[in-house]
């Protein structure tokens, strides 16, 4: 069986919502971030990404990973790939062309966007942006993003989506990428297609039952 480490509110709720549109059964393992516990390696401490048995797992101790039937797997993007060609269906790519673009795409989200994005959600998380020198700090990012998402929004102009004119896995993995930043629009002024595009994945029911159970957690 398929065995997904990480907490929804993780980089792993990726993975969740590939889960939901492939309808995957799985295992889930609650490993929490090691920045979320008090002492991540207290013998009393919730599982997270410092214990030992979870170190075994990914010695880079970062989520998600999975355990499929025993292939070990670490990197989330990959992960996303593997499953999506592995179970097959309109989400993986239907040849070698379409699987260059997705991991040019995957790549570029990768390398480009996240880097960005995450230290939004970070921001966000600490409170920064509410002071001013969080507010200049966030503008600075806005511009640097501004490369990224201006080369996104032309692929986009051509295309409702990313590859092969439906969603697919690609699709899930940028989503995910770019809801990070999603809480500022004024990041995204100048870019009517990202924001189109983003909104037509999240309303798939796949990512709103994932993200259902993301919000209880």
């Amino acid at each position: 069986m398929l065995t997904i480490y990480g907490v929804y509110k993780s980089r792993a709720s990726r993975l969740y919502w590939l889960a939901e549109e492939l309808g995957l059964a799985f295992r889930k393992e609650p490993v929490i971030q090691a920045r979320k516990v008090a002492e991540p390696l207290a013998a009393d401490a919730p599982l997270n990404t410092r214990t030992p048995s979870f170190l075994a797992v990914n010695p880079m101790g970062q989520v998600p990973a999975i355990d499929d039937d025993g292939l070990v797997l670490t990197e989330s993007l990959a992960i996303l790939l593997y499953l999506a060609k592995k179970h097959g269906g309109p989400l993986a790519p239907t040849d070698l062309p379409e699987e260059g673009l997705m991991l040019q795409w995957l790549f570029w989200g990768a390398a480009a966007a996240e880097p960005l994005t995450i230290v939004v959600t970070q921001g966000d998380e600490s409170g920064e942006w509410k002071t001013e020198a969080g507010k200049v700090r966030l503008a600075g990012i806005g511009e640097a993003l501004k490369r990224p998402l201006s080369a996104f929004e032309t692929r986009l102009s051509a295309a409702e989506y990313v590859v092969g004119g439906r969603f697919t896995v690609v699709d899930l993995g940028l989503a995910e990428i770019i809801r990070y930043a999603q809480g500022h629009p004024e990041l995204f002024q100048g870019f009517p297609n990202v924001k189109a595009w983003l909104e037509r994945c999240q309303s798939r029911p796949a990512f709103k039952a994932m993200w259902a159970t993301r919000t209880a957690e």
